[in-house]
């Protein structure tokens, strides 16, 4: 069982994608920080955002 964390908006708003420096889209339902302009997914885990690009998911178009 997956418990779901909510992300805290203040933080939202200061998280950047570490590659292209842009802002974060949160998905709350697979619990990850996503990068559009480098097409990666930050994982989140128990409820804290793991920003290595190397921990990121590839996004496929």
């Amino acid at each position: 069982m997956t418990q779901t964390h909510q992300i805290d908006p203040k933080l939202l708003e200061i998280l950047v994608c570490p590659l292209t420096k842009v802002p974060l889209r949160y998905d709350a339902k697979a619990q990850e920080l996503i990068s559009d302009q480098a097409k990666l997914a930050y994982p989140i885990r128990d409820g804290i955002p793991i920003m290595l690009v190397d921990d990121a998911r590839k996004i496929d178009e």
